[in-house]
């Protein structure tokens, strides 16, 4: 396909997304089914430009004054790839399969792309609805914070010490040129090319043989601060496909005990697969079976229980760009009930003197400090471990993860503007003993 004709293409998914409100991936995997001519190049650069649109819906809109899937597209051209006028103009040639010819209201437009008098949501390219909590974390910095959060996403790996050296990954995978991640010692960044499409890594021998996984940085870091330690008893509360549950075992070198459960037994099934591909032999899966309490003989014996809580998400929208149009407020209330609910089941895990990480990828203070905030007032026995305290977990680098995130009382914040990672808090809580 010649790049106009993946432009309209891309304006017909976006159409169908708006029509038929449903997630992009979706309306890509129908559009492929569709359309069996198109190779795999090009649906991933149809894809790309899908994504890219969604990421900058909001400025592209307001740069064409319109919310029609051929101005987003076009808008996006030039607010995110930075085409001018005339390079978007020759592909919208109305010839074959290219969009129809530019109208004059769109050159004009398009020779002039200001966001300069835009408000912070469009600047930032998030939900209007989301501003007021945005701005009471990041004040003046929410359309800075919002712009990082509408870039595209690197390709973070973690190397899996149980079966390789980090310096060993990244020599095994030397042809995607991988570079160390900027604060975990576990990370391998691998950045993306022009057109958003990511090296096929689960096809690497790498991979394959449970060497590295696939975890943004943020993620593994949180993992890290919540310091587990061989020997100890651990529960994962939260372990849906199991990314945290891997790097804990490797972290406690595959001894002591960590207790995988989910609510949700679906989110458990890639689980059993990962472990075995991992090396992993100290977890255990306790799945949900109807009304029986299947971590009853667990309570307060847990040196360290994980909440990777369920949340809106904000903070991987460079990810999942068409999630941040489709959450809604009554979303968001629906989170953080079941956050309250989930954080305080697990302090009854925690043994006196053990810890209680609460991890979110969520940049909004009502899914995260609130609820810290909420529990300590409820269990007068925990108390927040300082956020420099915890990341001296991470070594050298602690202090500068420290300097780099929004800290406070509660916990930290990582965000792709201060940490150049996906949006997540972490807070760690100890019991009395």
């Amino acid at each position: 396909m010649i790049p106009s004709a993946r432009i309209s293409a891309a304006i017909e998914v976006l159409a169908d997304i708006a029509a038929r409100r449903r997630p992009a991936g979706e309306a890509l995997k129908d559009w492929g089914l569709g359309h069996r001519f198109a190779g795999s190049g090009d649906r991933a650069a149809i894809a790309g430009l899908v994504y890219d649109t969604l990421r900058r819906r909001a400025s592209a809109a307001h740069v064409m004054g319109s919310e029609t899937p051929r101005a987003l597209v076009l808008g996006m051209l030039a607010v995110m790839r930075g085409l001018d006028a005339a390079a978007i103009a020759a592909l919208c040639s109305g010839e074959r399969f290219a969009p129809s010819p530019l109208s004059p209201e769109e050159q004009a437009r398009l020779a002039a792309p200001d966001l300069s008098g835009a408000p912070p949501f469009v600047q930032g390219d998030y939900p209007q609805w989301l501003h007021a909590s945005l701005r009471h974390v990041f004040a003046a910095d929410a359309a800075e914070e919002g712009r990082a959060l509408a870039a595209r996403a690197p390709l973070d790996l973690r190397v899996n010490t149980l079966k390789a050296e980090p310096d060993a990954a990244r020599a095994a995978l030397a042809h995607l040129h991988p570079e160390p991640g900027r604060f975990s010692p576990l990370a391998l960044r691998i950045v993306l090319d022009a057109e958003g499409k990511a090296p096929p890594v689960s096809a690497e021998p790498a991979f394959l043989k449970g060497e590295v996984e696939v975890q943004d940085e943020g993620s593994q870091i949180a993992a890290i601060l919540a310091r587990p330690a061989p020997g100890e008893q651990v529960l994962d509360l939260c372990a849906g496909a199991g990314g945290k549950t891997l790097e804990f075992a490797a972290l406690m070198d595959n001894k002591g005990q960590i207790y995988a459960y989910d609510a949700d037994i679906r989110r458990l099934k890639p689980l059993h697969e990962r472990v075995a591909r991992a090396g992993v032999r100290n977890v255990q899966v306790r799945s949900p079976r109807g009304a029986e309490d299947v971590l009853g003989d667990l309570e307060g014996r847990m040196d360290l229980v994980l909440v990777d809580a369920p949340c809106t998400g904000t903070g991987t929208w460079r990810r999942n760009p068409d999630a941040k149009w489709r959450v809604r407020p009554g979303a968001l209330a629906q989170r953080i009930a079941e956050q309250a609910k989930v954080l305080e089941q697990a302090a009854h895990y925690v043994r006196p003197g053990g810890r209680l990480a609460y991890v979110t990828c969520s940049l909004l203070d009502e899914e995260n400090g609130a609820q810290v905030r909420a529990l300590l007032a409820k269990r007068s026995d925990f108390h927040p471990i300082a956020p420099t305290d915890a990341a001296l977990a991470l070594g050298a680098q602690g202090a500068a993860l420290a300097a780099a995130a929004l800290t406070s009382r509660e916990g930290l914040l990582m965000t792709p503007r201060r940490t150049g990672t996906d949006g997540f808090f972490v807070s760690v809580l100890r019991r009395e003993g």
